[in-house]
């Protein structure tokens, strides 16, 4: 699990747009979703892959070809090889082909399923691929194996914000992400992000947006 694996390529600025945003979609009805630039705003970061891609516009390493044909060959050869399907799933991932990475992290899933870090990274690769349900689902699945794994409610958070605009539940993963791992980075993260929706919103309680609990409510 790599430091540069925390979740820090969220615009505070653009949070509190997509707030500012969500909440007045409340008062005023229901508007257009936002699309490519509110999702582009959030990055869940993998909990065991390189580094996660973000919205500062850096590209993606090029997918080594040759040493993705050479881990793939390996993973043929040895169908019980938990770490050469991690390893391959999560060079897929920092090449930002996540189409490619969600199959292997299943893979290697099958052969461990208590894996809460693996589990983590498929959730966030669902994310990443659009599947913002399937995401959450899966985020769930690691939280029933390790119910205080930070990484994941931090991700969950995000998730619930930008990918449902949910605000009541995201501030329910972040204010369990502080709860549980205090003096963390991930707490520290989550409390940012608390701060922020505090500072746009600072009458109090924030209410989901309409049917905006999705699958991911807990």
């Amino acid at each position: 699990m790599k430091p540069e694996t925390l979740i820090t390529a969220v615009s505070f600025a653009c949070f509190g747009v997509l707030v500012g945003w969500i909440l007045g979609s409340q008062q005023t009805g229901p508007a257009m979703a936002p699309a490519s630039s509110t999702q582009a705003a959030a990055s869940p970061a993998p909990t065991s892959g390189g580094g996660s891609p973000d919205s500062t516009g850096d590209q993606p390493p090029p997918l080594d070809i040759q040493r993705a044909a050479d881990l793939e060959r390996t993973a043929n050869a040895q169908p019980a090889n938990v770490d050469v399907r991690v390893d391959l799933a999560n060079l897929y991932f920092d090449a930002k082909r996540f189409d490619r990475a969600i199959p292997w992290y299943v893979a290697a899933l099958k052969l461990n399923p208590k894996d809460a870090d693996v589990s983590t990274d498929l959730g966030v690769s669902y994310y990443y691929s659009n599947q913002i349900d399937q995401a959450l689902a899966q985020l769930d699945r690691s939280l029933a194996i390790d119910p205080k794994h930070a990484k994941t409610l931090l991700n969950q958070g995000v998730i619930r914000a930008f990918g449902k605009q949910d605000l009541s539940g995201a501030m329910q993963s972040w204010e369990r992400v502080v709860a549980v791992a205090p003096d963390t980075d991930e707490a520290r993260q989550a409390q940012k992000f608390l701060d922020t929706l505090k500072s746009v919103h600072p009458g109090g309680a924030v209410g989901g947006a309409p049917g905006g609990a999705g699958s991911g409510g807990r």
